[in-house]
Formats: C-alpha cells, structure tokens, sequence
C-alpha cells in the first residue's frame, strides 16, 4: 500500500467552514490528522464585557442562524444563575417547548438534509426528490413544524425575541397551542417513519468506545437543566464546569479543542443524550427504539442519525404534554442587579452547550465563556477518524474521503458556533 493523502478542502452539508486532512504512511498508521475549522473567528466573549445582563440573549443568539434558540436559553439561565433568580414552573415549561422546537427542526435538517443523501447515496438532497419525493416531504414538513411552533413561543422562527430574564414579554394564545398540539399528534406517525427509516438505511460498522457526556435529569429527559454527566462516572454542576473542562489551542483551528482534565477528549449530541438518558425517554419513544433493534448505550457515531430520529418521538411527546399543562397566565417579577458569577449548560441540538458570566454590580458583563458543542466535539471527531480511517483503507480513495465527511456529518457540527 503507497501513502494516502486525504484532503477536503471544504467540508459539504455542514453548517459553516471547515475541512479534513489525513496523511497515512505505507504501513497504515495515520501520522498527520486534522480536523481543520478555517472560518474566522468572531470574538463574541470580548464584545459581551461592557454590555447589560438583559442584552446578552439577543447578541448570544446572533452566534448561530440554526442554534439561536439554546445560546438564548443559555445566556439567559447563566444570567438567572448570577442574580438567583428562579424562574416560575411556566416559564420553565415554555422554556422547554421552545428548545424542543429547535431540536425538532434542527434534527430533522440533519438527518433528512445534510446526512440522508449520503446514505442513500445521492450527491444532495435535490437529485434525491426525483426518486424519493415522498421522504423529501416528510422532511420538510416536520423541519416545518419545528419551525412554526419557534414562532409562536418565541415570537419569530429565527433569533427568537420574547424570551427574557424570568419570563416572556409575551405568551401564545390557547388556541393557537391546540392547533399546535392537533400538528403535534398527526405528525407523530412521520416520527416513526422517521425511526423506521434510519433504522433500517445501511451505516459503516463502527464502534470507538469513549467518553459521552451531556445533560441529565432523573425527572425528565433534560434540555435545559440538570447536571453534566457521563458514561466515565463524571457528575458535575453547571456551575463547577470549568473544574473539570479545559480548552486548548491548535494552530489549524479557530475553533478551541475541550477535553475533561486528566483524561481525554469527549463527545456531546444525541447519541450520548440517548445513552446517558434513556430512562428518561416516552414510552413510545422507547417502544420505537426496541422496533428499530439497535440497543443502547451504543457507541457507533453513525447511530447519531437515529438517536436524532428517537428523540424526535420523545420531543413531540413531550410537546404536547407541557401544551396540556401549561397555564398560560401573565406573570413576571422585578430583577434587581447585583454582582455575581453564573454558568449555566444545556443541551443544543448538536449536543451541550455552556455559557458563563460575571456580573458586577449594575448587571454589566466583566468576563464571558462560552464553550459550543462542536468545540467540545472536535477533539473526539479527530480520534474517531484516526480510528475508522484504519479499517476502510482497502476502499477507493474517493469512497474513503467520502466515508471520512459522513463520519463528520454524524456529528453535524455547527462550526460558526464554535468560532464564535
């Protein structure tokens, strides 16, 4: 076997810029790999120090176009956090139903869009609709309802606006959210299909095992709260993140490389929520995972396709129970200023998401962090590929360039959020 040089110089079907490049000696050892995120960087820490508490939701979601919603939702419970405030149960609720939008429509862009044309061997999604017009479709109208039910707990479908400090500066209508639900319950039957599909569509047999962390609650299947937890036995509050995470600098990327101290790298996103939560899923949820026959925890980064599906039966479960219990009533109280340090993690689609801020004593920002999930991502997307370049070496250079992007496009990273 010659050497084999791998180069693509602009990653396709990923949300910004970024590109690969794998050197591997004659005797199949990968001697250079990286994972180059090339976009430049857009210094969101430094331009936050010096602006108010109560802008940072509105200039955190400007990060990101597809993640708008879980930067808001970040910001906004890091700012809570550094106050003490404690937002009411029906601002959680809401809370929740507007993430859970932004997961639906997000997944479904990934799977059916950006990952779908791959494994079904296609070159995009276009030349796909001649032959699977009826699955494009399927798509788009559940990106579709994702978006919708956006707007109408948010206020618009992109950089949502009625989200604030302890509360929302305004509420759906009832009625509105009974046509959502009726949505919610005819699309359910597309969410099987949805997990039928991408149980059944053909992935690279791959395993590595390690490290997966994301959120977890022992009452629900966590979105915007609970404690950062691991399959290594890792248990940590928000709060203490940085006692535990570091980041570190490499010359080819804007984007910074997270690894838990002391150990190695990690990875974030469905796969590990599905892994580290399924306890917590609906019960149809569950019910569709036993059909698809794929068990969990499960550490093939290809099965992120369908935990993605799995957690879109979850999502419009759970949908629909906080549209039935919420109450919907005006309500928000006074924040006073005051100095103090907040941190707060949730789940964005792609996976966990951190956000921090010290405060002084009129509410203005003196220090930021941010850490976005292809930033925890990164580090563990080179070791995968050092791995499952390993085992695909007899294969046409062309098809294991091919393999390599799709291994990427598992973890559907979101690059301009991690250049931030």
């Amino acid at each position: 076997m010659g050497e084999i040089n791998i180069d693509v110089n602009y990653l396709a079907r990923v949300e910004g810029r970024g590109a690969l490049h794998v050197r591997i000696a004659k005797d199949g050892k990968v001697k250079d790999l990286k994972f180059r995120i090339y976009e430049p960087p857009r210094f969101f820490e430094s331009f936050l120090i010096g602006r108010r508490y109560d802008e940072l939701m509105e200039l955190t979601s400007r990060i990101c176009g597809i993640c708008p919603v879980a930067h808001q939702i970040t910001a906004l419970r890091a700012v809570e956090n550094a106050l003490g405030v404690e937002p009411s149960q029906q601002t959680k609720d809401l809370r929740k139903l507007l993430a859970i939008s932004a997961h639906i429509q997000s997944n479904v862009l990934s799977m059916y869009f950006l990952s779908l044309p791959d494994l079904m061997g296609y070159e995009s999604i276009i030349p796909m609709t001649k032959d699977h017009l009826h699955i494009v479709k399927r798509g788009l109208k559940l990106k579709k309802l994702g978006n919708d039910i956006t707007d109408l707990i948010g206020g618009r479908a992109v950089h949502p606006v009625t989200a604030v400090v302890n509360g929302f500066t305004a509420l759906p209508s009832k009625n509105k959210l009974q046509v959502t639900r009726k949505r919610l319950k005819e699309a359910k039957q597309d969410a099987y299909d949805t997990v039928d599909l991408f149980s059944e569509i053909e992935i690279p047999d791959f395993k590595r095992k390690c490290e997966h962390m994301a959120m977890s609650d022992p009452k629900e299947y966590a979105i915007n709260r609970g404690r950062f937890k691991s399959t290594e036995g890792l248990n940590v509050d928000e709060m203490n993140y940085r006692n535990y995470i570091s980041e570190e600098q490499k010359s080819y990327s804007t984007a910074l490389h997270s690894h838990v101290k002391n150990r190695d790298s990690f990875m974030v996103g469905p796969l590990p929520r599905v892994n580290i939560n399924f306890n917590q899923l609906s019960s149809d949820a569950k019910d569709a995972t036993k059909r698809s026959g794929v068990k969990f925890p499960n550490f093939n980064p290809f099965i992120s396709h369908l935990a993605r599906a799995i957690e879109l039966v979850h999502n419009i479960d759970e949908s629909i129970e906080i549209i039935d219990r919420v109450p919907l009533k005006k309500e928000r109280d006074e924040i006073t200023c005051k100095s103090g340090f907040g941190a707060a993690i949730t789940e964005a689609p792609r996976g966990s998401l951190y956000h921090s801020y010290e405060l002084d004593n009129n509410g203005i920002v003196r220090k930021a962090d941010i850490v976005p999930p292809t930033a925890h991502n990164a580090l563990n997307v080179e070791r995968d590929i050092n791995e499952f370049v390993k085992n695909i070496l007899d294969l046409p250079l062309d098809e294991i360039t091919l393999k390599c992007e799709m291994l990427i496009r598992a973890y559907d990273p979101c690059i301009s959020c991690s250049t931030h």
